[in-house]
């Protein structure tokens, strides 16, 4: 079975009741919501707040959350198991995936500030040097979790062959990464999403820069384009998984 899909949510937290929101978030909430029709994993992440990248730009529209020193991954077969429902829409029911929460649920996930959601569907993916430490389904230790919008047409045609003719192969040779996935929304602010996944942020550090050297007429590509990509607040965010 394939994890497909994925339910992304980007937050911070308040410091006053963050150890009280862990405990029941991981304790709590996560193994009830994997009993969910479809849902296959669960993944908690602590961004490492690493220094912009300065060819990269980020929206500056108001309306998009700035929440993201947390990310909250669920894997699902495919992005259709976090459908609210039917009844939702026609009925004005909860969502599906709320109907069963308590009033200590919606006090938890009321903390969360500026949070951010984007269901995905898999374009691609890629194994990398490492993929035999992965356990199971879930995302690895380290992450690099990129999102952003591309237009016009011109520009999502060269996103297109930046990932499939050199990204996503060159990654799959990279020392400390266990895989890559290309990923589409199906609701949510960005449209496309990019998962690099490493054996830990040290591995990342270690490794990534040799890109450069190893390809520098991709790289000067690279940062000769993605200025053209709007960017969700402080994307590509790297993270260190908390739990499991």
């Amino acid at each position: 079975m394939l994890d497909r899909g994925l339910w992304i949510s980007w937050y911070n937290l308040p410091q006053d009741g963050r150890d009280r929101y862990f405990s029941w978030l991981h304790e709590s909430y996560i193994p009830r919501m994997l009993k969910q029709p479809r849902f296959l994993w669960a993944a908690h992440y602590k961004s490492a707040k690493i220094a912009p990248l300065p060819h990269i730009r980020h929206t500056s529209d108001p309306a998009v959350p700035k929440g993201a020193d947390y990310i909250l991954i669920f894997g699902a077969e495919s992005a259709h198991a976090f459908s609210k429902g039917v009844d939702a829409f026609t009925k004005g029911a909860p969502s599906r995936l709320d109907a069963n929460l308590t009033d200590e649920d919606r006090h938890m996930l009321g903390l969360r500030i500026g949070e951010r959601i984007v269901i995905t569907a898999e374009e691609d993916r890629i194994d990398g040097p490492e993929a035999g430490t992965r356990k199971g389904l879930i995302s690895s230790p380290g992450i690099q979790l990129g999102s952003f919008n591309a237009q016009p047409q011109a520009v999502e045609d060269e996103l297109l062959s930046w990932y499939a003719d050199w990204r996503m192969e060159a990654m799959g040779k990279l020392p400390g990464c266990v895989g890559m996935r290309k990923l589409v929304s199906t609701s949510g602010w960005a449209k496309h999403l990019v998962l690099y996944e490493f054996t830990s942020l040290a591995d990342r550090a270690k490794h990534l820069p040799s890109m450069r050297a190893l390809y520098p007429a991709q790289m000067k590509w690279t940062e000769e384009w993605i200025p053209k990509l709007i960017h969700t607040p402080e994307s590509p965010v790297v993270a260190e998984r908390i739990w499991p």
